[in-house]
């Protein structure tokens, strides 16, 4: 019955053109190119050094993982900027159940909502930086091999991440 009423409405014409307006609008900020001024490609924060180590052995947490959130992610994930939402200022509120689940699920990279938002379609709106550099290729390497780990994340200042500006 709803459908019916909503249907038989007449809409003026000029509504439908600016309705059409605002959705090419839309859906040309959608389309970003891979490497545009508001998503460039990113720079890695690591050393060539640390990103060898984490090929070869065990991520840290402190010397590989840490730089990343810090350089690439903490900016806007953190409580001041996103009040209620995920934010990745200490490992507590990391793991903090949300809406969505566990943003980071330990041994699970695959089932990380983190590395779905920072993936390789960051010109996609809904995917990570919005704004910023994006991960490179060696950065999400880090992180996904991180999580698969089990996401070891040390208590107290060393666990601590900072805002980068």
């Amino acid at each position: 019955m709803m459908w019916r009423s909503v249907r038989c409405m007449k809409i003026p014409s000029f509504c439908w053109r600016v309705l059409g307006v605002f959705a090419a609008m839309g859906l040309a900020a959608c389309v970003v190119a891979p490497d545009s001024e508001t998503k460039p490609m990113g720079q890695n924060v690591l050393s060539s050094e640390a990103i060898r180590a984490a090929e070869t052995e065990p991520v840290s947490f402190v010397a590989q993982v840490k730089p990343v959130l810090e350089g690439k992610c903490v900016m806007c994930h953190n409580r001041k900027a996103l009040p209620g939402h995920m934010h990745l200022e200490s490992h507590r509120a990391a793991m903090l159940s949300r809406a969505l689940g566990t943003f980071i699920v330990p041994g699970h990279p695959e089932s990380s909502p983190l590395l779905g938002s920072a993936g390789s379609s960051h010109h996609s709106v809904s995917a990570m930086p919005i704004v910023g550099e994006r991960l490179t290729v060696e950065e999400s390497a880090i992180l996904t091999k991180w999580i698969n780990e089990g996401a070891s994340w040390p208590a107290g200042a060393a666990g601590t991440l900072h805002i980068i500006r």
